[in-house]
């Protein structure tokens, strides 16, 4: 899977899914309490890799993950500056809670955070809906970045 580019720089002011879905749900980074649980939902929903990087943006200051959680359940997330420096991902929404403006929310929101932190570009890491980004927020395909940074990644060591 290749990476993107975002020009920060030409990022929206706002993001009108955003402000639509926060009458319902909310979006915030997660408390240091709830670490245990946000990682053992990321592993549940979507396995044990993207669980390492959420824990790792734990370790960040302000934690690097966005939620999003309705009725106190959570219902996406998005983590920055976990897996490299500049990097975005894994971004995450439940199945049911797709193609509603959440991904987009919480792509919005950490990407304004990275931008507030003085980076004019992110790199989405290792895409999966390519057309997701590059519609939403005019990302581009980077040439030769497939394997990228996880080319050698430890798939099944024993312990």
């Amino acid at each position: 899977m290749k990476d993107m580019l975002v020009k920060l720089y030409e990022l929206p002011e706002k993001c009108l899914e955003l402000d639509k879905l926060k009458k319902d749900i909310t979006f915030r980074r997660p408390l240091a309490a709830e670490k245990s649980i946000l990682c053992d939902w990321v592993k549940k929903k979507f396995g044990d890799g993207w669980k390492s990087e959420v824990d790792i943006s734990f370790s960040k200051q302000p934690i690097s993950t966005f939620i999003a959680v309705e009725n106190d359940k959570i219902i996406g997330f998005a983590t920055y500056d976990a897996a490299y420096l500049n990097f975005l991902g894994p971004m995450g929404v439940l199945k049911n809670k797709r193609k509603k403006g959440l991904g987009k929310s919480l792509l919005f929101l950490s990407l304004s955070a990275m931008k507030e932190m003085g980076y004019a570009y992110a790199i989405i890491g290792g895409v999966g809906p390519a057309e997701f980004y590059s519609t939403t927020f005019n990302a581009k395909l980077i040439d030769g970045s497939d394997p990228g940074i996880y080319k050698g990644l430890l798939s099944d060591v024993p312990v």
